[in-house]
């Protein structure tokens, strides 16, 4: 009885993954259907625009339009990333660090499920700050670098106690 109301107790990180994956699906799909390629809107939020782009690489556009064999280089090792991120979920035993890493992998399936889908990922939030352009991301992106963060702040408060 015990072992089973531990698996019960582990799904729910499952079910924050689920629901951070179906978010990002959702919004890529309102971009893509409501976005133009390449047209920037302004949006209520002052340093965040809608900028509908693709992007074949990795962060920051890092080997993009590198080609097929890159874009499904990068696939099977962002699958593998999201399995060993699976596995450490399961043997994590720091409930905080399990929400943190369920971020992590629920941003990258996100990624994941747009790069098997056309061999890219939709971005579609600009962040420019005074007409600097920094990057574009999507919630995926942004739901990884929400549990980096919460990592690196969880390892931190850890090490000054």
């Amino acid at each position: 009885m015990m072992a089973s109301k531990e698996n019960l107790y582990n799904y729910r990180f499952i079910l924050i993954i689920f629901f951070l994956v179906s978010i990002d699906i959702f919004s890529k799909v309102f971009a893509n259907n409501n976005l133009l390629f390449g047209e920037s809107i302004k949006t209520f939020f002052p340093f965040i625009e809608l900028l509908l782009i693709y992007n074949s690489g990795i962060a920051f556009g890092i080997f993009d339009n590198k080609g097929d064999l890159a874009s499904n280089l990068l696939l099977i090792l962002t699958i593998l990333i999201t399995l060993y991120l699976l596995w450490m979920i399961i043997n994590e035993t720091k409930d905080r660090n399990k929400i943190a890493l369920s971020f992590i992998t629920g941003g990258a399936i996100g990624n994941v499920l747009d790069r098997i889908n056309d061999g890219s990922v939709t971005d579609f939030l600009h962040l420019k700050i005074y007409n600097y352009s920094l990057f574009v991301f999507n919630l995926a992106d942004a739901f990884i670098t929400i549990g980096a963060i919460l990592i690196i702040y969880f390892e931190f408060k850890d090490y000054l106690k």
